[in-house]
């Protein structure tokens, strides 16, 4: 089976590091420290399925069938496959305007 490098591209280190502080500050460390590892695991996964996500629906209704999602509820983690590399390029809490922040983040708009 082919295995695939993940590269967390720099807004989603960042991502990672807001939800990780939020969860720290309105729950507890030890919830943050959990959920990031729940997060890990999840992004880990996409070494041997890349193509298991879906297309984002707010971005396949535009055309744009690039990226992929996979979910650890309520987070959403988008991602790219280039040739032998998984690229996360945002996570983000499912709750949120998502159309909004793909918009900006992902398009560049």
């Amino acid at each position: 089976m082919k295995t695939y490098t993940v590269v967390i591209e720099s807004g989603a280190e960042r991502d990672l590091t807001e939800i990780e502080a939020y969860i720290a500050e309105h729950d507890s460390a030890d919830k943050a420290l959990f959920v990031m590892a729940k997060i890990g695991l999840a992004i880990d996964r996409l070494e041997a399925f890349p193509n298991r996500g879906s297309h984002p629906r707010e971005l396949a209704e535009n055309g744009v069938l690039d990226f992929r999602e996979i979910f650890l509820k309520p987070y959403r983690i988008l991602y790219r496959v280039v040739d032998d590399k998984v690229v996360v390029v945002l996570v983000a809490d499912g709750r949120r305007d998502m159309r909004a922040l793909l918009t900006r983040r992902l398009l560049g708009a």
